[in-house]
């Protein structure tokens, strides 16, 4: 599990914090084509996140790291709010809220997820 969720911090680190990591690649493009890869899987990984993480904070695991990969989850799921009828509004207003710290949330899922490598 903690494999799976590292995988999915790493790709919704990229997917989220692309518009800084392209600032930081230059003219390589590097970050824009694996975003293209991964693009077609949002769901997919802003689900896993979501699932994921909720379940290693009700095993205790270390929230804060688990957090971010919750508010990360949702801002993948953006697209998706809306087809849950019954919690659409209050889902669209935090996504909404969460919106400005986009690449900031991305970035910090690529940190949690290379640390997650490291150790």
């Amino acid at each position: 599990m903690v494999t799976l969720l590292t995988i999915a911090n790493l790709c919704g680190g990229i997917l989220l914090g692309l518009a800084t990591l392209d600032k930081w690649d230059g003219e390589s493009n590097f970050f824009n084509k694996i975003a293209g890869v991964l693009a077609p899987f949002q769901t997919l990984i802003g689900g896993a996140l979501v699932v994921l993480s909720l379940l290693r904070i009700f095993g205790g695991h270390n929230w804060l790291f688990n957090i971010t990969s919750l508010l990360g989850g949702l801002l993948l799921l953006t697209h998706v709010f809306g087809k849950v009828p019954a919690l659409e509004t209050s889902l669209r207003k935090l996504s909404a809220k969460l919106m400005p710290f986009k690449a900031i949330i991305g970035i910090g899922l690529l940190v949690i997820g290379i640390l997650n490598l490291i150790n």
